[in-house]
């Protein structure tokens, strides 16, 4: 019963497109006193005040437990604008008209009188949109999601059944859950009290423009969407690398492991995008509908499987940059006998027509030789005919770099003839990049994500069954690993690009990894 329900919200939500048409609204963030509020949220409506890309009127209403006044809140605001902005700085003026719509409503989230007071300051703006169509950012404990979107339906705060005039949507950040059955629970009591089309599951990764760009790079060039399968593409690697260790998330990370925080929602969701077949339309449930198929298309892993497609490993004391960097189990808030995992490498095979035989390889990391996101498609080689008798021919296969993060842009690599008498032939670059094109301005991902959310288009947000897919798949590595300390083998030293097992997971193949450069 509870599966025909889910299938159903997601038929509605599939059917009710909603177009760009940003309605004004109040934007209410739980957690206002947190960090992600004073580093990310805020900074992001600023710059959209001054796009003039808010809806107009708009209120932004912070809840938090601490005491404090609208002008005192205003002025710790104003001082993170000044550290944190995409800019490195403000205008006054527009700050002075920004902060006007900016109150704030002290609040215990387990306090039922807590969301009176809101609901009474909502009502005190006088406009009744501002009241009536309401998005709720939950920058809060993953515990606490289900909770406050209880007490928000029973303050009449958020309704489930449709509305005509009005809406009301709920912002949640990951981890969405810390497994499966957790994933499973968190959704059922949110869509207790909400349809899924009111549910906005964010992951930052998705706003980057770079990120947004893979579907634009692949369905609207035909010259590599012919390409674009297993008849030209040897190997796909994706790369995330990360320069830092885990410093003051010891205590997160101890929890949560590489394979939690990275690989079951950035890594797999650009897994997603590179590999989906092409949707329907633009429309937002058909782009995340193709997303659900390629996700569900992945090859189950049996145990014997995890052993031969999947390393982990855990870095241990290294220098990086000339700067010394402790080992894992040293730093703070860390077992010394930890066995968490700080980098995973997997081999992963699509079972559909377009990939059959066609391997992905995965990979992210902490304490690597420098942090970036890279996708590196490998198309086959040549045969190996043309050019044998020729001792100077050096004949690479061609690739294609699509690099997300930084030096944001897309590489061409292919043959040329070196000038001369000779025919030797070397290796060129055809080099598209972001900066020199499009100019140095690029939005932040929370700009773009906020704005989605108010115009209510959940493109770029997680559904309901592409998070418990993406779950389902690294449950069966986690349990693999469950009682299993790490071995020797299993480890690597800070500045290095991982342990020796992860390029053996691809030579096995013929394969080797290309590491990203500076």
């Amino acid at each position: 019963m509870e599966e025909l329900t889910q299938l159903d919200e997601l038929l509605s939500c599939r059917n009710d497109g909603v177009g760009r048409d940003v309605t004004p609204c109040s934007i209410v963030i739980f957690g206002a006193s947190g960090d992600l509020t004073s580093r990310k949220l805020i900074p992001a409506l600023y710059h959209l005040f001054c796009g003039g890309q808010l809806p107009n009127p708009v209120r932004i209403v912070g809840v938090a437990r601490r005491e404090k006044s609208d002008e005192s809140w205003r002025h710790e605001l104003k001082e993170a604008l000044g550290r944190f902005s995409r800019s490195k700085g403000f205008d006054e003026k527009v700050w002075s008209e920004f902060e006007k719509l900016i109150s704030y409503c002290r609040g215990d989230l387990t306090d039922p009188d807590s969301y009176d007071a809101l609901k009474d300051q909502l009502e005190s703006f006088g406009d009744p949109q501002l009241s009536k169509n309401l998005l709720f950012y939950l920058a809060v404990s993953p515990s606490q999601f289900a909770e406050v979107v209880k007490r928000l339906h029973e303050h009449g705060m958020v309704h489930k059944d449709a509305q005509e005039e009005h809406w009301q949507r709920v912002v949640i950040e990951k981890p969405f859950g810390h497994d499966l059955a957790s994933a499973q629970e968190l959704n059922r009591g949110i869509t207790d009290y909400l349809h899924e089309k009111q549910v906005f599951r964010i992951d930052h990764y998705l706003g980057k423009e770079t990120v947004q760009n893979i579907l634009a790079f692949r369905f609207s060039n035909a010259i590599f969407e012919g390409l674009w399968n297993r008849q030209s593409i040897d190997h796909i690697q994706i790369t995330v690398s990360e320069k830092l260790g885990v410093g003051t998330r010891g205590g997160y990370y101890e929890e949560a492991g590489a394979l939690r925080d990275m690989v079951q929602n950035h890594l797999l969701q650009v897994l997603a995008l590179v590999g989906m077949e092409p949707p329907g339309s633009l429309d937002a449930e058909a782009i995340r509908d193709e997303k659900v198929k390629l996700l569900q298309s992945i090859r189950p892993l049996s145990p014997e499987d995890i052993s031969k497609q999947v390393v982990r490993a855990q870095y241990f004391g290294g220098e990086i940059d000339g700067e010394s960097r402790p080992a894992y189990r040293s730093e703070d808030k860390v077992s010394p006998s930890s066995n968490v995992e700080t980098f995973v490498a997997l081999k992963v095979l699509i079972d559909n027509w377009r990939w059959s035989g066609v391997p992905f390889y995965l990979r992210t990391g902490k304490n690597l030789p420098l942090s970036a996101s890279e996708i590196r498609v490998q198309f086959r080689p040549v045969p190996n005919v043309l050019f044998a008798a020729n001792p100077e021919a050096n004949v690479d296969a061609n690739s294609l770099v699509l690099r997300l993060q930084p030096n944001e842009g897309i590489c061409l690599g292919f043959n040329g003839k070196v000038p001369g008498n000779s025919s030797r032939l070397d290796p060129v670059l055809m080099d598209f990049r972001y900066d020199t094109v499009f100019g140095a301005y690029t939005p932040e991902a929370y700009e773009r994500l906020l704005l989605e959310a108010v115009a209510g288009d959940s493109t770029l947000f997680i559904r309901r069954d592409e998070v418990e897919t993406a779950w389902a798949f690294v449950d069966s590595i986690r349990h693999a690993w469950e009682g299993r300390a790490l071995s020797n083998r299993e480890f690597y030293s800070a500045g290095t690009w991982g342990p020796e097992a992860a390029d053996q997971l691809l030579s096995a193949s013929g394969h080797q990894w290309v590491n990203p450069k500076k």
